[in-house]
């Protein structure tokens, strides 16, 4: 296993009550391997005349050209928690507009 797929264990075993037995500090915020991130959601590329739409999960996000999709694709599959977190807050952005 690659060490960028090995879990952070913080604050997991606080949560079931195991905090102290596994070594983890309460204060810890747990962050899931790159491979869990990448299991979370079903990823979907649908082509267009012009550019794509990337489905990630419940999310459609579409891209101008095929180019600008791919490159934030492989963003995501490098980074995916990094990736989710940004795209997060942008559709939090998003949502504040629209109510």
């Amino acid at each position: 296993m690659h060490p960028e797929d090995q879990p952070v264990q913080a604050n997991r075993g606080a949560f079931f009550g195991r905090g102290e037995e596994i070594g983890v500090s309460p204060n810890q915020a747990y962050k899931p391997s790159r491979s869990e991130c990448l299991r979370q959601h079903e990823v979907r590329i649908r082509f267009l005349t012009l550019g794509c739409i990337i489905e990630v999960g419940c999310k459609s996000i579409p891209f101008a050209t095929v180019r600008e999709g791919m490159e934030a694709l492989n963003e995501y599959v490098a980074k995916p928690y990094e990736m989710s977190e940004i795209w997060n807050k942008k559709f939090e952005e998003e949502d504040l507009y629209t109510k």
